[in-house]
């Protein structure tokens, strides 16, 4: 039985789950529903990923129904961030999908858009944003109504037990970031050092963002993140992650929403 509800403040909707499985199934519905909508209103899914154990968890769309009932050649993939390393290194983003993921259901390759791994971090994060520029002219990504930047469709997103998502980690200088669409950093305190991102306000001008999270090492992040805390407290990365006009949704399990606020959810 999943238990679902409401973040304070309007921040966004909550599903937390009694186990893996049936966050997974979750998540596949939820994507795959999203990418019916979006085929239906624009002919096309723009959809950007991340790293970790979030492909694990989207396992699920490579089975039945989902890998038949999917319509994966209107799908557009990008990545919410990247480390600049080769693609087949084993600390790739881009290795992680290809091989969990895009690898097993019949995706368009020219409509996988990579970083360059072959340049420096900075030289990354610019061709990157260029190649989002250029699809945003043609509207392949769309354009979001109350600022400059990309629109994407859906942008998921994990979280590390520090709050950080994508490559923006807490007391970045790159959390300030509001002029570039992807940025770059050098210095990662999670190795890789180097790698590219997705900037705060192309994340909140999606028009769907779901952050995915398991684990009780997390809870505290998860309840940082989420509940009300004391105002002096710095926010973490991803308790900045307020899509503007957008829908954010927050899938936990049970051992990720273990320090949350319980009296906010209701059984669905």
């Amino acid at each position: 039985m999943a238990l679902s509800g409401v973040v304070p403040q309007d921040r966004g909707e909550l599903r937390i789950h009694e186990s893996l499985d049936e966050l997974s199934t979750d998540l596949a519905d939820y994507i795959a529903e999203l990418s019916e909508a979006s085929v239906k209103e624009r002919g096309v899914f723009s959809i950007a990923l991340s790293g970790g154990s979030l492909i694990g968890l989207m396992g699920k769309l490579c089975e039945a129904p989902y890998n038949r009932t999917v319509d994966w050649a209107k799908w557009y993939i990008f990545w919410a961030d990247e480390r600049v390393v080769a693609k087949n290194h084993t600390d790739s983003n881009y290795k992680l999908a290809k091989d969990g993921l895009l690898s097993k259901v019949p995706i368009i390759p020219s409509h996988v858009h990579s970083i360059n791994d072959a340049v420096s971090a900075e030289e990354a994060a610019s061709e990157y944003e260029f190649v989002i520029r250029q699809l945003v002219k043609t509207r392949m990504v769309s354009v979001s109504e109350v600022s400059d930047c990309p629109k994407f469709d859906l942008i998921l997103l994990g979280m590390g037990p520090d709050g950080h998502v994508a490559s923006l980690f807490p007391n970045h200088a790159v959390l300030n970031e509001k002029s570039e669409w992807v940025t770059f950093i050098t210095d990662s305190p999670k190795p890789p050092p180097e790698r590219i991102t997705f900037t705060l306000p192309v994340i909140n001008s999606a028009s769907n963002v779901a952050v995915v999270v398991a684990g009780e090492a997390k809870s505290e992040a998860v309840h940082l993140a989420i509940d009300d805390v004391e105002p002096d407290c710095p926010k973490l990365p991803a308790g900045m992650v307020q899509p503007m006009t957008g829908k954010l949704v927050w899938f936990l399990d049970k051992g990720a929403a273990s320090k949350l606020d319980g009296n906010q959810f209701y059984k669905s």
